[in-house]
């Protein structure tokens, strides 16, 4: 039995299998002529580009932003866990004050 070739790109996922991958994995790759053809999002959409950068403002605002000294191996441990640390920060705080 040959061994199954998976789509180029595949990572390990508890929830998904190589099977699954290459199930929903059926775009042909880009030819070098389409990629030199490739342009920015930017060059070619710029009011789209333009509106997904605009967030807005907030319909009910419960933050606010201040200037805080805090000691750097407070903000390295909190960084190093990755993306969200300013609201597992947020969380720490505010279980540290009983809210």
């Amino acid at each position: 039995m040959e061994p199954k070739i998976h789509a180029s790109g595949y990572v390990p996922n508890p929830h998904y299998s190589r099977e699954d991958w290459d199930e929903v994995s059926d775009n042909p790759e880009l030819t070098e002529e389409q990629l030199g053809q490739a342009r920015p999002l930017a060059e070619t959409m710029p009011a789209l580009v333009e509106a997904a950068r605009r967030r807005g403002p907030q319909k009910k605002p419960t933050k606010t932003q201040i200037t805080l000294r805090i000691d750097r191996r407070v903000i390295d441990h909190f960084r190093a866990q990755g993306p969200g640390w300013q609201a597992r920060m947020n969380d720490a705080l505010l279980k540290s004050a009983g809210l």
